[in-house]
């Protein structure tokens, strides 16, 4: 640790270092042979994990119903031709014809956050015309983000930035409740832990506001995907799930996403917990692999964002650090090479979720 490094950070860290040790041995702990079945519960995919093949929403459908799934998770509005009614209706029996239900979303609602784009109007405006598609398409859900870790460090800090986001959201409260749609908030790119998402939910209104868990996102901010799960329960309404590898380094730890079963997350502890908590919520997965995110948190600076952190949450993800190794970051700029790398990384973790977890309607 850096001589720079606050007392209280030092202390921070000793104190979760006990509790780590045992946690991780916890974790080693061998799972069951088998999981149950889960063949009850929807399987499908994040549009996002094939994203370099620039696919619309229609060749989206067709390619998930090849893959014989239960769903599909279009998270941007870039996939629809149209925004008109026949069109969407016209989608929404495409994917039923193929057994599939569809789940709608976008990006950042928060009209203050780095990550916000007024593409779509302002943020009111782009939450309306999420939920009415979302209607349309009869999604129980949109989805929608914050931000990103940067917004953290901005004004006001990330407390700021959940005060802004509830505003949108309590624009759009009546017609959430008349539309039968969750505005489902995805923990995203470091932008808040699990309790801070929970806070968002509570102040806005659960009974219309609700939460995407990401399970590769909770790794981004120093989360076991486990505990996430059971503060987000309450109002988790859709999923994007995916494995990561998580390690220590010398200023604290990296995390790089992978396909699923090929990191440190026990998936088959996770699935039948997630299906109990959850059993209305598909599971699908979005694979983002390849590249490195160094979590430097020995260093002093780092925690000026994380202010209200808890050790609690920190020591069981300081557990999953122990558990990893280091994986080499890939590197390629080759636009083929990289749309077959993103199939074949979503193919092989679906096939995965069905023939090791046991999910998925359609076998």
């Amino acid at each position: 640790m850096r001589a720079d490094t606050s007392s209280n950070r030092r202390t921070f860290i000793k104190a979760v270092a006990a509790t780590s040790a045992g946690l991780a041995l916890a974790t080693c702990a061998p799972a069951a042979e088998e999981p149950e079945p889960a063949r009850k519960t929807r399987l499908g995919f994040d549009n996002f994990s094939v994203r370099a093949l620039k696919w619309n929403a229609v060749q989206l459908i067709e390619y998930a119903a090849s893959l014989k799934l239960d769903s599909l998770f279009l998270t941007d509005l870039d996939v629809y031709e149209s925004f008109q009614e026949n069109y969407l209706r016209d989608l929404k029996k495409k994917a039923h014809d193929n057994g599939l239900v569809i789940y709608a979303g976008s990006w950042s609602i928060c009209p203050t956050s780095k990550f916000f784009k007024n593409k779509w109007g302002t943020a009111e405006e782009h939450l309306a015309l999420g939920l009415r598609v979302a209607k349309t398409l009869e999604s129980p859900a949109f989805r929608c983000i914050l931000g990103m870790g940067d917004d953290r460090s901005t004004p006001g800090g990330i407390e700021a930035r959940i005060a802004d986001t509830i505003k949108v959201c309590r624009s759009a409260r009546s017609q959430a409740l008349d539309a039968g749609v969750k505005i489902a908030i995805e923990n995203h790119a470091g932008d808040m832990q699990a309790w801070e998402l929970a806070g968002l939910c509570e102040e806005a209104g659960k009974e219309y506001v609700g939460v995407t868990l990401d399970t590769g996102n909770s790794t981004w901010t120093m989360e076991d995907p486990m505990e996430s799960l059971e503060i987000l329960a309450p109002y988790v309404a859709a999923s994007a799930l995916r494995d990561s590898m998580v390690w220590q380094t010398p200023h604290g730890a990296a995390v790089q996403w992978t396909t699923m079963g090929e990191g440190v997350i026990d998936y088959k502890a996770f699935v039948p917990r997630f299906i109990e908590l959850c059993p209305q919520v598909p599971v699908n997965v979005e694979i983002i692999s390849g590249f490195t995110r160094d979590l430097p948190y020995f260093r002093g600076n780092y925690w000026n964002v994380w202010p209200k952190a808890r050790a609690k949450d920190f020591a069981k993800f300081d557990a999953l650090t122990r558990l990893g190794k280091m994986i080499p970051a890939r590197h390629n700029t080759d636009e083929a090479a990289e749309k077959e790398y993103q199939k074949n990384g979503l193919e092989q973790s679906l096939a995965y979720c069905k023939e090791t977890l046991g999910l998925g309607l359609n076998r």
